[in-house]
């Protein structure tokens, strides 16, 4: 077990290391001294978060006749908040180390009351566990008050279903069907860390799916399971190590009152088996909650019948930058390979998959003569209007190779002098290092292909 540890810790820092260097992720106001757990997403790191939310939004939305997207504002009227319990019960648990003053949340300090400060050692030397609500407050207008108190949404979802009755009345969808929404959250997490695994400051990708009320276990469930078979569907899209996966069953007793099932999709993470997503069945919990406070009828009416009745919610929620950081951690590889001159030499490769990889293909001219520069600009052009392309024409064709693996770009397209001659310019595959002679004008139809 310990060398198991040790090698994964170990990846940890590799994947820390590389985001950094290749422009990913790195630390969010570093000239300032930085920000507790705050990452800037770098080139690299926009592209890949721009290219997971559009997979996301294609799959789950342009495939989907039954469900439809909205943006909702970040800051809602207080009244959500109370209407939805989040005032009153969006808490953690809070101890502090009465030694170094170190607070924690007691369900994540090993042993609790009775555990040891993780910062100076003290061992069951903590404060009485008090409540923390973790919404961030802010002020509404130039008037600080009580009465001006709003607050960021800790959550997506209840925009969608304080919007319910407008979105099932312009979108015209029958029962079952979907909104989803992807965009920021927040929370003040009393704990933060293991790089952007744990965020105060996020984004979620979420679906509340409406169904009719129930009147069966059975009927539920139905729709329960297809969600879950449709998040794994999802898992292997973005190249999640599946083998890493654990769905978890949550028992009653752990899960939201509201809660008839709730599974977590669960990623061996180098610092534990952590959650990576969640599946709830919500029941009519959020609905009839909004309904009671504001007073406004929020049933879906039939198209056909006139009957209203108050649907129940199936959510999947999954966090954007903890899919990044499987997707990473899943995709890191180290290989030894032999050089030109027959030595062996380990080149690091993140296997992304093509759909969502930063760049997909990069142009990389032997030379900067102007002759090739000319070939390899007007191939960047004419690919570059379908496709993000990188250009790379510094240091040996080697050495740009390598860095062209290490940021998972599934093919290098080289322009050499032969180019100048028979027209054809040699494409490298990522993963499998082959390469093949191909026409210039051939060049986009072979990519697209091989992109699909």
């Amino acid at each position: 077990m310990p060398k198991k540890e040790s090698k994964d810790t170990e990846l940890m820092d590799k994947v820390v290391r590389l985001a950094r260097n290749r422009g990913f992720i790195f630390p969010g106001s570093e000239i300032y001294g930085g920000l507790q757990n705050s990452w800037d997403f770098g080139p690299l790191g926009a592209e890949l978060k721009k290219n997971v939310k559009d997979l996301w939004w294609k799959m789950f939305v342009h495939e989907r006749p039954d469900v439809v997207g909205i943006d909702a504002n970040i800051i809602m009227n207080t009244r959500t908040w109370e209407a939805s319990g989040h005032i009153d019960g969006f808490n953690d648990v809070l101890i502090e180390c009465k030694d170094c003053h170190e607070r924690y949340r007691e369900d994540e300090l090993d042993g609790g009351l009775k555990g040891t400060c993780e910062k100076c050692g003290t061992k069951a030397q903590f404060t009485s566990p008090a409540s923390f609500n973790t919404m961030f407050k802010t002020n509404l207008g130039p008037i600080e008050s009580d009465d001006n108190v709003v607050y960021l949404r800790p959550e997506t979802a209840q925009a969608m279903f304080v919007d319910f009755p407008e979105i099932a009345r312009v979108s015209r969808k029958k029962l079952p069907f979907g909104i989803a929404q992807i965009g920021k959250a927040f929370r003040n997490e009393i704990t933060t860390g293991n790089f952007i695994f744990r965020l105060r400051e996020f984004e979620q990708m979420e679906i509340e799916y409406f169904i009719e009320p129930p009147k069966t276990k059975e009927n539920w469930e139905k729709y329960f399971n297809q969600w879950l078979k449709e998040i794994r569907r999802w898992l292997k899209a973005v190249g999640v190590d599946m083998e890493r996966i654990k769905e978890v069953e949550i028992p009653k007793n752990e899960r939201a009152h509201y809660s008839g099932r709730t599974v977590d999709i669960e990623f061996q993470y180098p610092f534990g088996q952590k959650e990576l997503y969640g599946l709830a069945y919500r029941g009519d919990y959020d609905l009839n909650a909004h309904e009671k406070s504001s007073g406004e009828n929020l049933k879906y009416r039939d198209l056909k019948t006139g009957k209203e009745l108050m649907p129940h919610v199936i959510e999947p929620s999954m966090g954007v930058e903890r899919t990044i950081l499987a997707i990473l951690l899943s995709a890191y590889t180290e290989e030894e390979v032999k050089t030109a001159k027959g030595d062996k030499e380990v080149r690091i490769v993140l296997k992304i998959p093509s759909i969502i990889a930063p760049y997909k293909v990069a142009i990389l001219p032997l030379s900067d003569k102007p002759e090739l520069r000319k070939i390899a600009e007007k191939i960047r052009i004419e690919l570059g209007k379908e496709i993000s392309v990188d250009y790379d024409a510094t240091q040996s064709i080697g050495k740009r190779y390598r860095r062209q693996d290490e940021i998972g770009t599934p093919y290098c397209v080289t322009i050499d002098f032969e180019s100048l001659e028979d027209k054809k310019v040699t494409v490298r595959d990522r993963d499998t290092m082959k390469q093949e002679r191909v026409k210039i004008e051939e060049l986009r139809d072979l990519l697209k292909t091989k992109l699909t």
